[in-house]
């Protein structure tokens, strides 16, 4: 019987989804979390291993001679040696495209709470300041509508299209950075060189993967780019922003805000500059956690076992 072994399943289901499909597949072991003197343990034995943010690396791989396959569950797969795998004949997949709608939402979640300040007055009614206010209305930040803003997309995979589709709605004039050509994109995106795309656009919103070209691809020298009034958005990969560099930034008034969903280390360190920002609003890396989008990860990560099995995997990622 073929053992299966989750490192890390805790966080795409802390509970509330089923596992029961997957134990029917193997001899399966679910742990919530598996920290870095564990992994070779837990993993002993085991032909698959699942991991969602447990590092997964050469020494560890080929300490493992059972190990013919390695599920990530999540769309990112850097966490993984995959040229380590090949090498050993480890298939590693991931799971492309379950979050996009959520994501995208998280994005405008950002934006809309930047430009509305709902939360902020939310809390001053709750205060008791419109109960006390001589007029029938007040506001104290800046209300920003977004039609006709400029959004600039830095990547246009799944989840930029989708975000795309959505400030068009909104009525906002697209812009995107990518690699995709003038002819592959509707006639609403248009295309645009980087560092005119931090110049001219009021809302930057991140989408790329993470790799060393892209790292803190947002430093200070692109942020003087940017309108004293821009908006930046990462729902993308932490290590994107140079984070001293922003915090700077907001804290100048550099720019006008921030919304982020990722940090450069997940837990941030206390002293992360980001957390003590002017105007930075920030989310524990949840865009991707909507029940409907853990539901999905669930079922391909299923899908991607049973494939395996099969002998006809899919969502291969070092083929």
């Amino acid at each position: 019987m073929m053992k299966i072994v989750i490192l890390d399943g805790y966080a795409a289901n802390p509970g509330d989804l089923s596992w029961d499909e997957m134990k029917q597949l193997g001899e399966c072991t679910i742990y919530d979390r598996t920290s870095p003197a564990e992994v070779l343990e837990r993993a002993q034995g085991a032909e698959v291993l699942l991991t969602n943010k447990t590092v997964l690396d050469a020494e560890t791989i080929n300490a493992l001679p059972s190990l013919r396959y390695i599920g990530v569950l999540a769309t990112g797969y850097n966490i993984v040696d995959t040229e380590a795998a090949r090498a050993r004949g480890v298939i590693v997949t991931n799971i492309p495209a379950y979050s996009t709608d959520s994501v995208a939402q998280m994005v405008f979640a950002h934006l809309l709470n930047i430009c509305q300040q709902v939360q902020h007055h939310s809390e001053e009614v709750r205060r008791g300041r419109w109960a006390a206010n001589p007029d029938f209305c007040f506001w104290d930040t800046p209300l920003i509508e977004l039609s006709g803003k400029k959004i600039g997309l830095v990547g246009l995979g799944h989840t930029g299209m989708k975000t795309a589709r959505i400030a068009i709605a909104f009525g906002m004039e697209v812009y995107a950075y990518t690699s995709k050509s003038h002819f592959q994109l509707p006639p609403e995106i248009k295309k645009m060189e980087l560092d005119e795309l931090f110049a001219e656009c009021d809302i930057i919103s991140l989408h790329c993967p993470l790799t060393e070209e892209t790292r803190e691809m947002v430093n200070a020298r692109r942020i003087a780019l940017m309108k004293p009034t821009a908006i930046l958005i990462n729902t993308g990969r932490g290590p994107l922003i140079n984070e001293q560099d922003l915090a700077d930034a907001l804290n100048n008034g550099r720019i006008y805000a921030a919304g982020v969903d990722v940090l450069s280390q997940e837990p941030p360190r206390a002293d992360n500059p980001l957390l003590t920002a002017r105007n930075c609003y920030i989310t524990p890396h949840i865009a991707w956690a909507s029940t409907a989008a853990r539901e999905r990860l669930m079922q391909i990560a299923l899908d991607n076992v049973k494939a395996y099995q099969e002998g006809k995997p899919i969502h291969v990622v070092n083929k």
